[in-house]
């Protein structure tokens, strides 16, 4: 899955943006270690989104370019990436934007974890208290019997839930 790496949406994001890049250059870019972003190339490279340079050249070449899959996906990640300038923190965890993308209609927990899989009960809690306090999911409990709590996402988190609709769709 495209979001079980932080690094993955700004990645695709920058080497589209740049048409392909240096391991360097996206380390120094992004402020992101050696490691983390050998993790993050290698999963890109599972997924065929990016792919290693063919061939010789200059020694300025890119090392990294968006295959032909990668370049459908990377100007999604690009427009998520810029509407979440300032959360970062929070969006690019592992169930933020999956999370975020179901909640184009109000969803009861259990619903959430049904539609979303593999995330265990914790991650799920984890990450719904994380977004709401970030203000872009609100928590609401219902007047039923026995009460159920409902989570929407915020008026102004829409753009930010139709884009990872469309991620999540790609």
């Amino acid at each position: 899955m495209l979001t079980h790496h932080r690094w993955a949406l700004p990645v695709l994001a920058e080497i589209e943006r740049t048409r392909g890049s240096r391991f360097v250059t996206l380390s120094r870019r992004l402020g992101v270690g050696g490691d983390s972003l050998r993790r993050t190339l290698a999963a890109l490279q599972a997924e065929g989104l990016v792919e290693r340079n063919p061939g010789y050249g200059h020694p300025l070449r890119p090392e990294y370019v968006l295959t032909a899959r990668g370049a459908a996906v990377a100007p999604r990640c690009a427009a998520l990436v810029a509407a979440a300038r300032g959360r970062e923190d929070v969006l690019l965890k592992k169930w933020s934007l999956p999370v975020l993308a179901q909640l184009e209609q109000p969803r009861r927990f259990s619903e959430l974890r049904t539609l979303l899989g593999a995330v265990t009960p914790r991650s799920l809690a984890l990450t719904l208290r994380e977004l709401e306090a970030a203000g872009l999911v609100r928590r609401e409990v219902t007047d039923d019997y026995p009460p159920g709590v409902l989570y929407r996402a915020e008026a102004d988190a829409g753009e930010l839930v139709r884009l990872a609709a469309a991620l999540g769709a790609a």
